[in-house]
């Protein structure tokens, strides 16, 4: 029997060496997870069961169980590269087979997927045609590279302060000769097809105590030529706009193939006249011209976002995570890749940062949590595990010997 022992002891012990020295070759794996060889020992079965002085007829491998804890996190150049702070797996798809993953490489593939290595897709939530992220069954992300459409300015607001102390201007409105108004201020606005047109104001105070008169005119013309205006802008004695806001019926010429006229409502709410000289504290518009991808960034609720040069921002995507109630219970498949089993239990996938899921961080991957000191010791030890049982062989071998040479 010492015999049986002996060789269940080696036979643990090189399972033991074998696991420790896979988790010492992966330590520098991203997102690798190491695992630690369970034994228990055991008894011989008989038909009306053990004795108090039964022996043990040696040990067995109960299990290889996975250490799921969290490994280092190091930054990369690669905005692509993930790692997940907390719990959570990436889910990963590949010709219809869903697997979950730490490790965090990723790539683009010739068609704008987020690929690994492998080429599994990362999968994800999409967006619907206005960005709004459709959170339903997660599909492969995709980074799409077509550029966004230009859209044509239909508001256009500024805050300014008029000074209440200049000059009343009775002389006809000249866009050319500044003695025919007091202030003027411009910004750039964008019709259909996203070209940018001028779009100047200007303000001449009139004999009528907080009255001002408005003109507008595109592209530096001469003339007056945005239709609904002059207008009257009013202020009471405390320097308030009591003009209702915003103007409406503003329309402008377009030329160039664009959509004519294009319509802007004026909006001046929060404009003031005080004693004080005429300032422009805000002046901006909705409208924008085409644009094209310039990059996009990940941030840790996992939303893609993709960043224009015409200086707008898109939802791309989010990528999703999933957990398991008993990840132990996942099947490795190789290559960092696990599957769900009976023992996991089913996914639960959602957004990062909800529920137990963890967070992402972008331009970083989590390094394998294989603590190499730990690990060469325990190899140490696992050796010496192994030269004892052979040693336990050995002695029965010298027991035998003994009783062979009886005589």
């Amino acid at each position: 029997m010492s015999f049986q022992t002996g060789l269940s002891g080696l036979n643990s012990a090189a399972r033991n060496l074998d696991v420790i020295g896979n988790n010492v070759a992966n330590a520098n794996v991203s997102g690798f997870k190491g695992a630690r060889a369970q034994f228990a020992d055991v008894f011989a079965a008989s038909l009306n069961g053990g004795g108090s002085a039964q022996v043990g007829i040696g040990t067995k491998v109960a299990t290889i169980a996975q250490d799921f804890t969290q490994g280092t996190i190091a930054v990369t150049n690669n905005p692509l590269d993930l790692a997940v702070s907390g719990g959570g797996f990436f889910r990963m798809t590949q010709n219809g087979v869903v697997t979950y993953s730490r490790n965090g490489e990723f790539q683009l593939d010739s068609e704008g997927f987020i690929v690994n290595a492998l080429d599994y897709n990362l999968t994800g939530f999409g967006v619907d045609a206005s960005g709004n992220i459709v959170a339903s069954q997660p599909s492969p992300l995709q980074i799409s590279t077509a550029d966004v459409p230009p859209t044509a300015t239909s508001a256009f607001n500024a805050v300014f302060n008029l000074d209440s102390r200049a000059a009343v201007i009775t002389a006809p409105f000249d866009a050319n000769n500044p003695a025919t108004y007091t202030s003027t201020t411009a910004g750039t606005v964008y019709d259909t097809l996203g070209n940018p047109h001028i779009v100047e104001l200007f303000f001449a105070r009139t004999a009528t105590a907080g009255q001002w008169n408005l003109f507008g005119t595109i592209d530096n013309s001469a003339t007056p030529n945005i239709a609904g205006l002059p207008a009257s802008v009013n202020f009471n004695t405390s320097g308030v706009l009591t003009t209702a806001m915003p103007v409406a019926g503003a329309t402008m010429p377009i030329t160039g193939g664009a959509a004519s006229p294009l319509t802007l409502a004026l909006d001046f709410s929060g404009s003031t006249q005080f004693g004080a000289d005429f300032g422009v504290t805000t002046l901006n518009q909705n409208g924008f011209s085409s644009g094209r991808l310039a990059g996009f960034n990940i941030g840790s609720d996992g939303v893609v976002q993709g960043r224009y040069n015409n200086g707008q921002t898109r939802t791309l995507g989010q990528v999703v995570l999933s957990t398991f109630v008993n990840p132990q219970g996942l099947g490795p498949l190789g290559d960092g890749q696990f599957t769900e089993t009976s023992d996991s239990g089913l996914p639960i996938t959602g957004a990062p940062e909800s529920g137990s899921l963890g967070s992402l961080q972008s331009a970083a991957l989590e390094q394998g949590n294989v603590d190499l000191t730990e690990a060469l010791v325990e190899l140490i030890t696992a050796q010496r595990n192994y030269q004892a049982n052979a040693q336990t062989i050995k002695t029965q071998d010298a027991v035998l010997q003994t009783l062979v040479n009886l005589r």
